[in-house]
């Protein structure tokens, strides 16, 4: 990936004085995917730290791994019972939306990751934000994250728009639609801009 990085730091660095700057002080991107999980297993992880610190999610995780001794195949999550799910640390909320990822990824409309990997980020995110709890934050996690989608913004994620607030000495940080109008220069690179703001130092 070695080469990509680079293309992206040179293009990101000539956009002005704050990213080449920005890009000096962090070093080199280190960005890394997890592709080895398919789009249904991404989803569930990404359920885990909705709304949760990474120790939090982590730890849900664990418990999940080890109460099905592997991380649970779709089957098994649809045959798991509400009680079993909420035992393991899940809200309510997230033990419907893990069903229906599950219910989803059994029907085709979480496709596996050899049908994903033709798919548009467009597409992808229209067709699983339909999944009750999915937004589109979590489908461009997974885009990011394990298809490997070198062009992704979340424009409302947190640690993004606070990133950029900080990085241009802003009062008031971007709203959604104008940060993704924003980003539109960083393209074909917003994964890895996204990668660079989620570093700029406090």
């Amino acid at each position: 990936m070695k080469v990509p990085y680079q293309q992206a730091e040179e293009f990101l660095r000539a956009i002005d004085d704050d990213w080449s700057q920005l890009i000096d002080h962090i070093g080199e991107c280190k960005f890394t995917t997890k592709s080895e999980r398919d789009p249904y297993e991404a989803l569930v992880r990404a359920v885990a730290y909705q709304q949760l610190s990474t120790k939090a999610g982590d730890a849900i995780l664990k418990k999940l791994i080890n109460h099905y001794g592997q991380f649970p195949a779709p089957p098994q999550l649809l045959a798991s019972t509400f009680e079993e799910l909420r035992a393991v640390g899940f809200s309510g909320r997230k033990v419907e939306t893990l069903q229906g990822i599950a219910n989803a990824a059994v029907s085709g409309l979480v496709p596996p990751q050899a049908v994903a990997d033709s798919m548009s980020n467009e597409t992808l995110i229209q067709q699983i934000t339909t999944i009750k709890g999915i937004g589109q934050w979590t489908v461009e996690m997974m885009l990011m994250f394990t298809l490997a989608r070198m062009d992704v913004l979340p424009a409302d994620d947190f640690g993004i728009v606070e990133g950029y607030k900080r990085l241009k000495k802003l009062e008031i940080a971007p709203k959604r639609k104008q940060m993704a109008e924003i980003g539109l220069a960083w393209s074909p690179y917003r994964t890895v801009a996204s990668w660079y703001l989620w570093r700029v130092p406090k």
